[in-house]
């Protein structure tokens, strides 16, 4: 149980409107505006108390919860051995935290749900750099997220866009990795704080350092998309590929389509010719079956914002490529 208590009534409000909002969360949600009620109703097993620090007073230690967490207003931290979350932040970066601090006491914090939902894993890879992959996998992304549970996962050494490009505090692939090594029952938790979103798609910050994706084994980028796929979350895994990654003809083999896009130059004509040589050298040939070229010639001038780019020709041809799928 986590309950909620703030006597800001507009905030108590829209803050559990949020958190209803959220999908397999692993508490049934209490929120009180009135701090007598809340004492005096004396709730049992309370995993996680937390409450404005306007409204906070030491009779909340008599609920004996799991863990008390103040919604800190001022910036002090006035109490001793509590938790502290900044109030006034995105609802979404308070949901993280909070799913931290849940982590560090949770055993078994979730069953796995069974679901019906199985997981299409879109590959997008090219040979020829500067070709538009990216920008062609994030329209393709955030079409498909209007109408279905999406991620969008980027694995180029250098991701180029500073919206995708996290800070130094903030979790990327590499951390989402080392968890999924060190505690996979919590990994689903581990990956609900670290989404991000572009409207209504999902991803997980690309790696900062791009040398570490070079350390990764086939075997554990394969483990990975593995779990990606038990959760049952996603309807749909996009992949914007690079030859960073080791497996790189597994992971594709792995994805249900493939999308190339490659320029008409005759170097750019030349490396495709080399790729596709090597996935037949190598008997991949399903990959190269399941691949579709496109040629992004005729596009001229994509937008400045991510979010616009479901306008225009680009997203007219990746709804054309929706359909096939």
């Amino acid at each position: 149980m986590l309950v909620l208590c703030d006597t800001e009534e507009e905030y108590a409000q829209l803050m559990t409107d949020y958190l209803q909002k959220q999908k397999d969360l692993p508490w049934v949600l209490r929120t009180y505006t009135d701090v007598q009620e809340l004492l005096k109703e004396g709730l049992d097993a309370v995993t996680l108390l937390v409450v404005a620090e306007s409204a906070y007073t030491e009779e909340f230690r008599q609920l004996a919860p799991s863990r008390l967490v103040v919604l800190n207003e001022s910036g002090l931290m006035r109490w001793e051995n509590l938790c502290y979350v900044d109030k006034y932040q995105k609802a979404e970066d308070v949901l993280r935290y909070l799913l931290e601090i849940y982590m560090e006491i949770a055993d078994n914090p979730l069953p796995r749900l069974q679901k019906n939902c199985k997981t299409v894993f879109i590959g997008n890879y090219s040979p020829v750099h500067r070709s538009m992959q990216t920008s062609m996998a994030l329209t393709l992304s955030q079409l498909l997220a209007k109408d279905h549970a999406t991620l969008y996962l980027n694995f180029e050494h250098y991701a180029g866009l500073p919206e995708l490009v996290p800070d130094t505090q903030t979790h990327d692939i590499a951390d989402l990795l080392f968890f999924l090594e060190s505690d996979q029952e919590k990994f689903r938790l581990r990956l609900q704080t670290m989404i991000k979103h572009i409207g209504q798609l999902d991803y997980v910050p690309p790696m900062k350092s791009g040398q570490n994706l070079l350390t990764v084994t086939a075997a554990e980028w394969l483990g990975f998309f593995q779990k990606i796929e038990e959760l049952g979350e996603y309807e749909y895994v996009v992949l914007d590929l690079s030859e960073c990654m080791q497996g790189l003809f597994q992971i594709l083999r792995l994805c249900r389509r493939i999308f190339t896009v490659t320029r008409e130059d005759r170097i750019a004509q030349s490396k495709l010719l080399q790729y596709e040589q090597l996935l037949s050298l190598c008997e991949y040939e399903d990959v190269l079956e399941k691949t579709k070229r496109l040629s992004l010639c005729h596009i001229r001038r994509l937008p400045e914002e991510l979010e616009q780019l479901t306008k225009g020709d680009l997203a007219k041809l990746a709804r054309g490529l929706i359909e096939e799928i």
